[in-house]
Formats: C-alpha cells, structure tokens, sequence
C-alpha cells in the first residue's frame, strides 16, 4: 500500500486513529500503555538502502523499490499519556503523515499498544485485588518472548508492582530486583536447614525460603531454624508455591509467631491471578506479598485486545467506515474527561467547561517533543486515575464501563459522511 500511494504521488497528510473497538470480558478499564516503545520506532521509521536491496531481494519489482527510497517518519503524533486509564472507542494513539508514512507503522503501532496495554490493564487488577499488600512480577518464564518479558517488567512497575524477577528489566528501567530460590536449589542439598542456611548466609539482605518442596510445616520450620540461628527475622521470608495459599498461610503464621518472628513476611506464589488473589484477601489469608506471573504476563483471560487503527481523515477530508458492527467516526480526536464520563470529541473542539483534553502531542515533524518520562511520573499519574475510577468500574467481576460518547460535533460530522458516502453510492 505505501509503494502504491507513493507511486501514485498521493502524498497528502492522512490521519489515522487507533483505538479498542470493545473492552474484554470483566475488565471496566484499560491502562494506556506501550506509547514509548512507539514514539521509540517511529523515529527509526526509516527506508535505507539496505531495506531496498531486501525488497528487491524478495521479488519487488524495480518501480515499487524505487517508489520507497528516502520513505521516513514525518509526521504528528497525539496520544493518551502512559498510565492513564481509557475506556473503549477511546483514541490511545492518532499519528498524522503522509499517507504512506502512517500506513506503514500500522502493524507496528498496533503489536506494542495492543500487548502492553493489555498486561498493564490485567496487572492493574491484580493490585486492585491485593490491597496493601505487595506485588512482584514473576512472569519471566511464561511470557511470549524476552522482549515481551522486558514489557511486562515495565508495565507492572506502571501500575504498581513493587518489584521484578527480571534482573535485566530492573536494570534497564531502575526497577527492584527480587527472587527466591527454586525448589531445585532445595533438592541439590541433604536437607532443606542446609539449603536455607546457604542461601541465607549468602542473601541475608533478602532472604526468602521455599518451604513447599516436601512439606509445608517442617518446612517453615527449617526456616525458623535458619532465621533465628542468623538472626534474620526482619529481612527474612518465606514463600509458599503450591497447595492452598490461604491455609498454609494461617498455618505458616502461626508457626512464626511461635517463635517470636513475627516480622517474618509469608510471600506466595504459584497460578495467581487477581481473583485468586482477591479470594485469598477476602478469605484474610496472612500473606504480605504475592509473586504473579503467568496469568499476568500472558493476560490469561484476554491476551489480546480488539484494537484497530483506521483511517479517519485524508488530505483535508474526513473519512470513516461504514460495515456492519465495525464503523467508524471521522476527524482526527481528542478525549474530553469530565465528572459526568467521557465525551470523544474533534480535536480543533474547545475543551467543555470542567473537563481535561486526555491526547497530548508527542511527535511533530518526525521528532519527539520530550524525553523519556520516567516510570514515577507514569506511576503517579496511573494512580491519580486509579483513585478517580468509579467503584463500579474498578469491580473484578462485572464491571461497568466508564460511560464514553461521542460530542455533538464529531456525531453530527459523521452524519454528514455518511450522508456523502450515501449519496456518492446512489450515484454509481
């Protein structure tokens, strides 16, 4: 398509708008995420003479090869912030370009918004659940890729995980790193007080025991053992991988209370999610720290969103799409949030009286208009929204959306396509 529109010399600017045509089963919300790693790619949105000779290598023919020579990134972007939280048929990203500049980061555009925000928004319901207690990604091992892993690492840091598995991710974005041991390191000695008082010793900063490899309580007990021959009780923990989190847990308390660690912290783990999690909050399970990781870092339940990027003006004239359960609204957007919910509005609108525009620019002429934010300016404005979300939004089963409508304007500019289109088709 873009060697077609640059052969033909239709170079006029094109705007696309890419949104979440409909939210998940049981999600209220998303969490805008993955904005970095776009602006990060566009500005590398390049053809070079390498690019050439792998098309012709391919079979291109020679006029399309040429037709995208010099091709780059030179447009607009207006997006949602990172962290900010949006609700379907909500722009999370419009890139304004030369038509063939924007159609070709469609694929791109769409991979890094659609998998980030997705496990933003499923990692934002996992600490809905957990309340105060702590999180840490664990997801490392069952995520589809070490890049997806290093994405997962930031987008829990966004919504606030406290720490990361990920030693590579905690390195790159200045998270905490965190990890236990593996119950093979408790198999690779005679007993379990030799594994613990070797990984102690070696860890009394962190100092987190596996106690489920054979037995819970003599477990647990191996690790008092360990802890108060150290004299560790502080910085120690112990975490429980398997069987019923929330029984154990009672159990395990008790035993440490017994022997005067009571600041000695239950950590769990294994096949969590945010209603196991609320469960085991619910049931008052003493557990002060959960480790997630599959079922976040893949977004069991909804590993995909339905996102799609369309185009909604070319060359100064609003365009929209008219198929059964698939239309869209033309003109390029901005989002209203008012007290009331949210309007989708034209982006030349003047903001309503108590409302905030939620699109920002972030790329004009092929460059970025700011740094890198860092991940606490993020977090703080994930929180912000956080504490603005409606209860019943915010609810894990049956959630209600977040009401989102579209301004008088932008209804009455799509009545006036669509009346165009209608009229153009009697015409044929």
């Amino acid at each position: 398509m873009a060697a077609s529109y640059r052969r033909r010399a239709m170079d006029g600017p094109a705007t696309f708008s890419l949104f979440v045509r409909a939210l998940p089963p049981d999600r209220g919300f998303l969490v805008a995420c993955g904005l970095e790693d776009c602006v990060r790619y566009l500005e590398g949105l390049a053809v070079g003479d390498d690019d050439l000779e792998a098309f012709a290598a391919v079979g291109l023919d020679a006029a399309t090869v040429d037709s995208l020579a010099g091709l780059r990134f030179s447009g607009e972007v207006w997006a949602v912030p990172e962290g900010r939280i949006v609700y379907a048929d909500e722009p999370l990203l419009e890139v304004t370009a030369p038509i063939a500049e924007a159609q070709l980061a469609e694929t791109a555009l769409l991979n890094q918004l659609t998998f980030q925000t997705a496990v933003a928004s499923k990692a934002a319901r996992c600490r809905l659940a957990a309340g105060e207690a702590g999180l840490v990604d664990f997801a490392f091992r069952r995520t589809h890729g070490v890049e997806a892993a290093m994405a997962v690492a930031r987008a829990t840091a966004i919504v606030g995980f406290s720490a990361t598995s990920n030693v590579a991710a905690a390195q790159r974005f200045g998270l905490r790193a965190s990890g236990t041991m593996a119950h093979s390191y408790v198999e690779a000695f005679t007993s379990e007080v030799e594994a613990f008082r070797a990984f102690a010793t070696d860890n009394p900063e962190s100092a987190t025991l596996l106690v489920d490899t054979y037995d819970v309580a003599r477990g647990v007990q191996a690790a008092i053992e360990v802890i108060l021959e150290l004299g560790l009780g502080e910085q120690a923990a112990i975490r429980i991988d398997s069987g019923d989190l929330g029984t154990l847990a009672v159990e395990a308390r008790k035993l440490l209370d017994g022997a005067g660690l009571t600041s000695t912290r239950i950590f769990a783990s294994g096949a969590l999610d945010e209603f196991a999690i609320a469960e085991l909050c619910r049931a008052g399970a003493p557990i002060d720290a959960f480790g997630v990781g599959t079922k976040m870092g893949t977004s069991e339940d909804a590993p995909s969103l339905e996102s799609v990027y369309k185009l909604v003006a070319y060359d100064g004239r609003p365009v929209m799409k008219l198929s059964a359960g698939k239309a869209t609204a033309p003109g390029a957007k901005q989002i209203f949030r008012g007290p009331d919910g949210d309007v989708v509005g034209l982006r030349e609108e003047p903001t309503p009286a108590g409302s905030e525009p939620v699109l920002e620019p972030v790329m004009r002429d092929g460059v970025r208009l700011s740094a890198p934010e860092p991940l606490e300016r993020i977090r703080s404005r994930f929180d912000a929204d956080l504490v603005a979300l409606p209860e019943e939004a915010r609810r894990l089963r049956g959630p209600i959306s977040r009401s989102v409508h579209l301004s008088t304007a932008a209804t009455n500019l799509a009545k006036s396509v669509q009346s165009h289109l209608a009229r153009r088709r009697e015409t044929v």
